[in-house]
């Protein structure tokens, strides 16, 4: 920062706000900090009392906090992310879409560790909304020096995208509902109405569900049929536990596909399955699917749609903050569970 005349400020940038005051008019800010001094600005500054001010210079090596804030999004934010006005030096990050938030990590924290820098995020691996807000960036002084952001650049660019939005696919979804007593109609089905409304939310359709009782092949011949049938995902609900009558596991198992977990640190959501078939997402909901407003479905059929390929790595980093707080009013999508 330099102190100047004012008449040798033109081109340079303020540090500072400066007021004017106009008795019984008028008091406010005449020329906010960040302005770039123009030549038509003199007269005005002299008018106000300032010989001198205070400055930066560009040609110093220097980057203004708005001009370094836009530089920072480019380079770290990948695809389906919009970015608001610079204002004070900070821009914000949204959703151009609805989908799943991805962060790497690594890469997040390796611009944060470097001085000067501030680039925030909500947590990852997340379903959001378009329009959501996901992050903001800024530099901490008013003006950062080039090497700086050099440095923030090259670190996204090794990272790239830090962040990004997968869509949702469409996608057409079989449900098998197993169970004699829901076969035989003994006791009515609550499994298919809510699935059916987490599809609608993540823009899938169910395309039929089948009630093959608890007889193991009928259970994996009614997977097979919707996969047949094209389905991009089949979701078995029910007989998930570990009684010795539970047969739906094993019936997925039959399948022939790999299986990448059955069992998870997620409560409520243990005992979830997921199998691909053919490359073909077959899972196993529990029942706490059917009554918890949020669970492990909506940790993991969100990644499932957007075409992301889990794999048993993604189940055990759900440990921390795999705990639902089982809050009064669930404000998912921005619990994910505490992640």
């Amino acid at each position: 920062m330099d102190k100047v005349r004012v008449e040798d400020a033109v081109g340079m940038v303020l540090c500072h706000d400066i007021t004017e005051i106009v008795p019984g008019k008028f008091k406010g800010r005449a020329f906010a900090k960040g302005h770039v001094i123009e030549e038509k600005d003199i007269e005005k500054l002299l008018d106000l009392g300032k010989r001198h001010i205070y400055v930066w210079d560009p040609a110093k090596g220097y980057v203004h906090e708005n001009d370094a804030a836009l530089r920072m999004v480019q380079a770290a934010a990948g695809e389906n992310i919009t970015f608001s006005e610079v204002k004070e030096g900070k821009i914000e990050l949204r959703a151009a879409c609805d989908g799943v938030l991805k962060i790497d990590l690594e890469g997040l924290y390796q611009l944060n560790d470097v001085d000067e820098i501030c680039f925030s995020t909500i947590h990852g691996n997340k379903m959001v909304t378009k329009g959501k807000l996901l992050g903001g960036a800024r530099v901490i002084p008013l003006a950062v020096k080039e090497e700086i952001l050099a440095a923030f650049e090259k670190i996204s660019a090794e990272h790239r995208p830090v962040i990004s939005v997968r869509p949702f696919h469409p996608a057409k979804i079989g449900i098998v509902t197993t169970g004699s007593e829901i076969q035989s109609g003994r006791i009515q089905d609550k499994f298919g109405p809510v699935l059916e409304a987490k599809a609608k939310e993540l823009g899938a359709e169910i395309m039929g569900q089948v009630f093959p009782g608890d007889d193991p092949e009928a259970i994996t011949a009614a997977i097979q049929e919707f996969l047949r049938q094209g389905a991009d995902m089949v979701e078995v609900t029910g007989g998930m536990s570990v009684d010795p009558d539970d047969m739906t596991p094993s019936a997925i198992r039959a399948c022939g596909g790999e299986v990448i977990t059955y069992g998870t640190p997620v409560l409520p959501g243990a005992m979830f399955m997921l199998s691909y078939v053919n490359g073909v997402p077959v899972v196993g909901l529990p029942g706490c699917v059917m009554y918890a407003k949020r669970s492990i479905y909506d940790l993991i059929v969100p990644r499932l749609l957007t075409g992301e390929r889990l794999t048993k790595r993604d189940f055990v980093l759900l440990a921390h903050g795999g705990q639902c707080q089982n809050c009064e009013v669930c404000t998912y999508p921005d619990c994910g569970f505490g992640q």
